[in-house]
């Protein structure tokens, strides 16, 4: 994975590929890039308008707030019917960081309502599309985007919403991050158990110019807002950088089941393309699985695979 770029991008004419969160960031970097490719492309917005507007030619916007579960629900079944069931790549880009103490449309909190249970749902309610869509030479692959900030987290699964604890932005936000990899991780386990020609894959950005870090920094206040744009500018990479882990999870020859891929430089924080480290726990099978037990309880949507 020695610099891979966006130039080592295969030709993908006759796949199709769904990117969440494409309206900015690395989600519209991910997609601007596989529009050249050849690949039939769908992006998600909250904000279809806003959507179409940044879509670049020839890519369909589909309506998706993941933190309402009838919107995961309604989205993931357009999405099997305009793509006649058949999904190559799912890429699990969009996220929330950083956010002061708000529900989702279901009750649960943001963070990890939109980082992880949305994505889960739509992971499993897409399933049948992405089990159709891969051969064992050339499975279809789930990139759940993670984060550095996963090795602050901790998970308290009988409290995932932070209703009996004192809340922090940060570790919310790093929990959700930490449920992400342990929720990749347990899928592929699942997939190679069930002998399905899907694959799980994990990518993370390093640090990366985003406006998902400057607005968690303008949340804490007109100070850290005003030290936003310099603080990112001198700490960052550039968003076609931060971009490459993902697409080459999602895209890259030799990307197997279970890979974790972030920035191959300093601290992880910046460079091209290689093997991340995970903490040790986001390693525990059995945090896990009762992760994905918890997860399909909370959202009650049934998981694939289900065994």
């Amino acid at each position: 994975m020695n610099r891979w770029t966006t130039a080592d991008l295969p030709d993908l004419t006759g796949r199709t590929v769904l990117v969440t969160g494409a309206t900015s960031g690395l989600g519209e970097a991910s997609v601007r890039a596989l529009a050249r490719t050849g690949a039939r492309v769908l992006m998600t917005a909250r904000d279809t308008a806003r959507g179409r507007a940044v879509a670049p030619d020839g890519v369909e916007v589909v309506e998706l707030d993941l933190a309402d579960l009838s919107s995961v629900r309604k989205a993931a079944a357009e999405v099997r019917e305009r793509t006649g069931d058949r999904l190559d790549v799912l890429m699990n880009n969009a996220g929330v960081m950083g956010t002061p103490y708000l529900r989702t449309v279901d009750g649960f909190e943001l963070q990890i309502g939109t980082n992880h249970l949305g994505h889960a749902a739509l992971t499993w309610l897409l399933m049948p599309a992405l089990r159709a869509a891969g051969t064992a030479d050339r499975p279809s692959r789930v990139v759940v985007l993670a984060s550095l900030a996963h090795q602050g987290g901790s998970l308290d699964l009988d409290d995932l919403n932070w209703e009996r604890r004192a809340y922090r932005p940060d570790r919310a936000y790093s929990a959700s991050k930490l449920a992400d990899l342990l929720f990749a991780a347990e899928l592929d386990r699942r997939l190679r158990a069930a002998g399905d020609p899907v694959i799980s894959v994990a990518a993370h950005p390093g640090l990366t110019n985003t406006q998902l870090l400057g607005n968690s920094l303008r949340r804490r206040g007109r100070l850290a807002g005003m030290l936003a744009g310099p603080f990112n500018a001198l700490t960052t990479q550039s968003v076609e950088r931060g971009v490459l882990p993902q697409l080459n999870a999602g895209f890259a020859d030799g990307v197997r089941g279970g890979d974790y891929i972030g920035p191959g430089g300093p601290a992880e924080t910046r460079g091209f393309p290689a093997p991340a480290r995970r903490s040790a726990a986001a390693q525990d099978p059995g945090t896990a699985r009762s992760l994905w037990a918890v997860t399909a309880d909370l959202t009650s949507v049934r998981p694939d695979p289900a065994a």
